[in-house]
């Protein structure tokens, strides 16, 4: 081993894993992170349920970040190895240039299951002997949680897993319901910290370096958590991407947002994606989980580049064939 090596790996590379259910905020977090001063270059691994996502897009990316997609699958899923190759990439470019990050955030699929992501870096030995599992935060909808926990699998895990809980969308509920939602969280997981999070905006402090990660205490909810290499979605879930290079006609696709969300608000578990609006010389961010939507103003498109709009839509036994017959009579002829 070189000097430069040995330097290297007496300095493992701290991994954050970014967690929680579909639409609780993570993307939104994310942008808060890559916006704070904090002085580090960030490489993020991003993985999206389904073929194809649109937080690539949504994320506004400095000088110091590279972002690394994850689309053909859930990375706790089919997609670890792809997550093993992409952390010895990773590797390879810090070693061949130092500066090129100095630590990573995963950001999983809403749909994730962390602990298999989180054994990657305690199975594995290349991973282990480079990177370290600084801490798993979760984002919780403090609007859906309990019926998130209710239903899914996957929403428990990622609370049970967590070093650190970030409760989103706190004004959207009352104060006792509020509390209800905390109890409820401290009872699965009493030695995850409980801390609001307001469109993202947190100390820095309570996400980055914070050595919560503790293998023992992991082991002592999960005595399998070493062994364990298998994970399944509920089979009814599916995702699928609508692409279209023409513009949008503003009224008719937020009449079809409202007639398709009356429908099907209880089984459309997220939608989120960049709409190009005719007349409009600016990107449209929209994001929604069951009956709540918002949009909000992205960047400019530029004079040479071409204005494709993306929608991703997960739920369960969506008619995808309406839906996509209906998007396509919202766009201009």
């Amino acid at each position: 081993m070189t000097a430069h090596s040995a330097a290297t790996a007496s300095r493992k590379v701290p991994v954050t894993i970014l967690t929680g259910f579909l639409g609780s905020g993570k993307t939104t977090l994310l942008n808060r992170i890559l916006h704070e001063r904090h002085g580090e270059r960030i490489a993020i691994i991003e993985n999206e349920f389904g073929e194809a996502g649109v937080d690539n897009d949504i994320l506004i990316v400095g000088d110091g970040e590279q972002i690394i997609e994850m689309n053909n699958g859930c990375i706790c899923c089919n997609v670890r190895g792809d997550l093993v190759r992409i952390l010895g990439d990773l590797r390879q470019r810090r070693e061949a240039r130092p500066d090129a990050f100095d630590r990573v955030i995963i950001e999983t699929t809403g749909l994730a299951d962390p602990a298999p992501v989180a054994q990657t870096f305690f199975i594995d030995d290349d991973v282990a002997a480079y990177y370290v599992l600084d801490a798993i935060v979760t984002v919780v909808d403090a609007k859906h949680a309990n019926h998130q926990l209710d239903e899914f699998h996957e929403a428990q895990e990622q609370v049970g897993f967590a070093d650190r809980i970030l409760l989103s969308k706190s004004d959207l509920v009352n104060d006792a319901e509020r509390e209800q939602v905390c109890s409820r969280l401290i009872q699965m997981n009493p030695r995850a910290p409980i801390k609001p999070v307001n469109f993202g905006d947190t100390p820095i402090g309570d996400l980055l370096d914070i050595g919560g990660f503790s293998l023992d205490s992991i082991l002592e909810i999960e005595p399998g958590f070493l062994g364990e290499d298998h994970h399944e979605h509920d089979d009814d879930v599916q995702s699928f991407v609508f692409t279209s290079t023409a513009s949008f006609d503003q009224s008719r696709l937020q009449e079809f947002f409202r007639e398709t969300i009356a429908e099907n608000a209880k089984d459309l578990m997220r939608y989120k994606g960049i709409v190009a609006f005719d007349g409009l010389d600016h990107r449209v961010v929209f994001q929604g989980v069951h009956m709540m939507m918002n949009s909000d103003v992205g960047q400019r498109w530029l004079p040479d580049e071409a204005r494709k709009s993306k929608l991703v839509f997960i739920g369960r036994s969506l008619p995808k064939a309406k839906m996509i017959a209906g998007l396509e009579r919202c766009l201009m002829q």
